[in-house]
């Protein structure tokens, strides 16, 4: 259930807010455009909000076990995020979110976890903050594109810039070609035998934002391999949202060396 949890981070009907339309990536690229291009033209796709509120089906799959969950994620964007994990309506295990910490706990082993990312990105095999946990649930970049120097090569349906500036770090991104989300994410680390996947198949256009509504992470790391898929099934946008979380007294602390 804890690796369950953290990757899911990595990882019905509509309340306040309605879709306005399905998006679906049809366009294909018309014209070689420069990586800077294609990074401006992502980022004009903004997201006005100050709470998000999803409810989620996941779908868990490593080499030993696959298990199916649903899942509540509430996001108080850039300060907080709150996970809780059911099965059979029943809450197994929650996490808190901040800039600075991640908590969690887990009612079947009856223990709980209040450290920093590191755990959570020994487990994914890659850096990972805050604001990359975020954007991986809002369908951004892990990265800050603003900052990097990429090559760019035109795809049958969009655009692909990547860096391999760093001799142990491969870092690829795919676009769409109309609004120019990223579908696909990769990471890799050939040398560690690591490699991370993001991938968003489809994603669907509010007043607020343009989310995706599924989710699907593919992690290797040597000969582990995890996958897990998420499917958004509600999403609601700048409700009232409360976020709590208390360990029970009883439950033994995870100590991570």
């Amino acid at each position: 259930m804890k690796k369950l949890f953290a990757i899911a981070l990595t990882i019905t009907t509509l309340f306040s807010c309605k879709p306005t339309k399905v998006f679906v990536a049809e366009a294909k690229p018309s014209s070689d455009l420069s990586a800077s291009k294609i990074i401006q033209k992502h980022y004009n796709n903004k997201q006005n909000f100050k709470t998000l509120y999803i409810k989620s089906s996941a779908n868990y799959k490593d080499d030993k076990q696959s298990q199916s969950v649903s899942a509540e994620i509430k996001i108080k964007k850039d300060e907080k995020i709150l996970i809780s994990i059911r099965v059979l309506g029943i809450t197994m295990a929650k996490a808190l979110i901040t800039p600075n910490a991640v908590k969690y706990y887990d009612k079947i082993n009856g223990n709980y976890f209040d450290g920093d990312y590191a755990l959570l990105s020994r487990w994914l095999g890659t850096d990972l903050n805050f604001n990359k946990v975020q954007n991986m649930l809002l369908g951004q970049c892990l990265e800050d594109l603003s900052d990097g120097k990429y090559q760019t090569t035109k795809q049958e349906s969009g655009y692909k810039i990547f860096s391999d500036t760093n001799a142990n770090t491969n870092i690829a991104y795919y676009f769409d070609a109309d609004k120019f989300l990223i579908k696909k994410e990769e990471i890799t680390q050939p040398t560690q035998g690591r490699m991370l996947q993001l991938s968003y198949p489809n994603h669907q256009t509010y007043a607020e934002a343009i989310m995706p509504i599924s989710l699907i992470i593919d992690a290797i790391q040597k000969e582990n391999r995890t996958n897990i898929s998420i499917n958004y099934n509600s999403i609601t946008f700048n409700e009232e949202l409360s976020f709590p979380y208390s360990v029970p007294e009883s439950y033994e602390r995870i100590i991570i060396n």
